[in-house]
């Protein structure tokens, strides 16, 4: 399988269009085609810059021509959930005629979107590229070349996977700079290339402070390590 991660630039999508013109982000939680209607059904979390950016942006989604239907799910503060269906896109259409599935959610922000797509093979891909070329923007982020062993381990330790993304979740933003200063600069090196002194003094706190948020950091991430074991065949 041919896994291909883009960034992708589509001229006739609801959704690209919207965050180009407002400071919104969509995520996709769930996606359905429909062949016979040529419609793609979606479930979207969707986050405002602030309430205002919210209900202005969907305004703006719903009123798009490509947008066939949305309707609001759940709504809390400048964070919704949002139920659409739209009509075929032209990089959609480009995609499923040489093959292409979605291996992976959507992810749209700033006029752009992060896509997800498979091949059975690589001349199936290289057309699929070719032709996307024509009507729409768009960066090969990653290519990948997956086995069928690696795929069964990829599905079959998706729960693990899960797990340790929670655990980089439930990481405060100053534990988690922490944790990536202390790797980046070689705290955890042997020798180590830095102090708690020096990194008290990167981030402007004593070394006790600097101590508490690594120590804290570091027991979020191993109890969800050892979580995640337990959870990989």
């Amino acid at each position: 399988m041919i896994e291909l991660s883009m960034d992708v630039e589509q001229y006739d999508c609801p959704f690209i269009d919207t965050t180009a013109d407002h400071a919104l982000s969509f995520s996709a939680v769930h996606w359905d085609f429909d062949r016979r209607t040529r419609e793609l059904e979606t479930r979207m979390v969707v986050e405002g810059a602030d309430r205002e950016e919210l209900s202005v942006g969907l305004e703006t989604l719903r009123d798009h021509g490509n947008m066939n239907d949305c309707s609001l799910v759940a709504r809390r503060d400048n964070v919704a959930q949002i139920r659409t269906v739209i009509a075929e896109t032209d990089a959609m259409a480009t995609i499923r005629s040489n093959d292409g599935y979605v291996t992976g959610p959507f992810y749209i922000e700033d006029g752009s979107e992060v896509w997800h797509v498979g091949f059975d093979a690589s001349s199936e891909a290289d057309s699929a590229l070719s032709e996307l070329d024509r009507n729409n923007e768009y960066e090969v982020v990653e290519r990948t070349d997956t086995s069928l062993p690696e795929m069964g381990d990829l599905v079959q330790n998706a729960g693990a996977a899960m797990t340790l993304i929670e655990g980089c979740q439930d990481l405060s933003d100053t534990e988690r700079e922490t944790l990536e200063a202390a790797v980046s600069s070689g705290y955890f090196e042997t020798p180590r290339d830095a102090t708690l002194g020096s990194l008290a003094d990167e981030f402007g706190v004593s070394k006790p402070a600097v101590s508490k948020n690594l120590r804290r950091g570091q027991r979020k991430m191993i109890h969800r390590v050892v979580t995640a074991l337990d959870d990989i065949e």
